[in-house]
């Protein structure tokens, strides 16, 4: 029998939203320039990612995870996930745009509003579970400066978002993120755990947390199950809520989630 997440799904910090442990990366639905894996790919085409998204779905996968910056992913979700929105968690960003391949960023309180009405209208939807502010990496000034955390509380007030937070880059930039929104995505695997105080942050104080590149964004060194490791260490701690794994190879979404269950179940 195929392992499942279903019985798995877990609380986003205290932002009500109930996630599964594995959440699906979309950036390869929508854009090939500019993206760092060790491996070229094609964007799959639409019966392709209908055929992804409905496994994802079987296998108890419930978040999915876009972003303006991720070429047409938002637009092709829209119709993919049509007649099935209430079944999903959806994530998106403000920040970031990705043009000619080249990005650029505005956090300005009007792109920020913009974007997310954008993100609305592209997604066919009435609201957005959780936006994150995609970062240059100047993490403190844009949440200091920009009015981007602010014109996001408007939003979530509106109720067309639910929930706020930060894709960042810095520990400070993600304790700050945390103190004032709901959630913060992280990296954090084998090879790169500096922000290990933000997760803690998290889990002491009742935030959420979604790790981005959980699997070095197939940068792993070899060894014993760099998979098995890599989710070993990330739910070891209690602050994880989900890990993002951009995979559009159907037989990997099988074998992350069969180990990830293993993981949270404690079987072998």
């Amino acid at each position: 029998m195929t392992a499942t997440l279903h019985q798995l799904h877990r609380p986003l910090g205290s932002t009500g939203l109930m996630v599964s442990p594995l959440g699906l990366g979309t950036v390869k639905l929508g854009r090939d320039q500019g993206v760092k894996y060790p491996n070229g790919f094609s964007i799959p085409d639409d019966e392709q990612a209908r055929q992804l998204l409905a496994l994802a779905r079987d296998l108890g996968i419930n978040l999915i995870d876009t972003a303006p910056a991720y070429g047409v992913s938002e637009e092709r979700l829209g119709p993919l996930l049509a007649g099935q929105r209430d079944e999903w968690v959806i994530v998106s960003k403000v920040g970031e745009e990705f043009e000619n391949g080249q990005s650029r960023f505005d956090f300005s309180p009007e792109h920020t509003r913009f974007s997310v009405e954008r993100s609305l209208r592209r997604l066919r939807t009435d609201r957005i579970e959780l936006v994150l502010v995609h970062s240059d990496g100047n993490d403190l000034e844009i949440l200091r400066d920009s009015g981007v955390y602010q014109t996001l509380a408007e939003l979530k007030r509106e109720g067309k978002i639910l929930a706020f937070g930060l894709s960042g880059k810095t520990v400070k930039g993600g304790l700050l993120a945390l103190e004032q929104g709901d959630c913060a995505m992280v990296t954090y695997n084998l090879n790169e755990q500096a922000e290990r105080p933000v997760i803690d942050y998290a889990a002491a104080h009742g935030k959420g947390i979604l790790v981005k590149k959980a699997l070095a964004s197939g940068h792993l060194a070899p060894g014993e199950d760099p998979v098995r490791r890599s989710f070993e260490l990330l739910f070891r701690q209690p602050g994880v809520g989900s890990a993002i794994v951009g995979t559009i190879n159907p037989r990997h979404l099988t074998d992350n989630v069969r180990t990830v269950a293993a993981v949270l179940t404690g079987s072998c």
